[in-house]
């Protein structure tokens, strides 16, 4: 899939404020500090439309990214910030249960991990929540270029295992850096077939 266009269309601070239409969406959702913004700078070929911040979890809004006039990406509030005041917190965990129960334009999440770090229980229980909501998603592992050649194949191998722990059969799986684009072209190719069999 080859990017024509790429535009922030908006900022949505509830589910009833998101854009009309019957546009396919994606949604992307991770940990604090897992390079969600970067990702999704690297995947509009633009370094600057998600802006990143100092102080994660600070502007709770719900970012549309619409791209060839044909889908969005949609930027959605972390979890797991430790320092966020409880209200913020529980303001979060109503957008994730709004979005994901009613949302009829999402086709997949893409639930981002860093591939460095050992999954830890938030991870778990929002793929729960996922599959509880009837939402299919994949895993996408951030920031491979932090890690050696040598070594990105068996923190994959222990990742895969502590899944396995959870369930008996694994989401698709990709491995992604925003600093050198690895993996950025076969998340298109994801889209791009998800979108036809959609149509079909």
């Amino acid at each position: 899939m080859k990017i024509i266009s790429s535009v922030f269309e908006k900022s949505s601070k509830s589910i009833g404020q998101c854009p009309k239409g019957k546009l396919a969406e994606y949604a992307l959702v991770g940990r604090s500090n897992v390079g969600k913004s970067s990702l999704i700078n690297s995947l509009l070929d633009n370094k600057k439309i998600a802006k990143t911040s100092s102080t994660p979890g600070k502007t709770i809004l719900i970012n549309h990214f619409k791209i060839n006039e044909s889908f969005y990406l949609v930027d959605l509030p972390g979890y797991g910030y430790a320092t966020l005041s409880k209200k913020i917190k529980e303001d979060i965990r109503k957008i994730h249960k709004s979005y994901f129960k009613s949302r009829k334009q999402l086709l997949y999440t893409f639930l981002l991990i860093d591939i460095r770090h050992d999954l830890q229980k938030i991870d778990i229980d929002f793929m729960e929540f996922l599959n509880n909501n009837f939402c299919p998603f994949i895993i996408i592992f951030t920031k491979s270029d932090k890690l050696k050649s040598d070594k990105i194949n068996s923190q994959i191998d222990n990742l895969k295992k502590q899944l396995y722990d959870y369930w008996d059969e694994l989401p698709e799986l990709y491995v992604t850096s925003s600093k050198d684009n690895s993996g950025i072209s076969k998340i298109f190719d994801f889209i791009e077939k998800s979108i036809k069999e959609h149509q079909i």
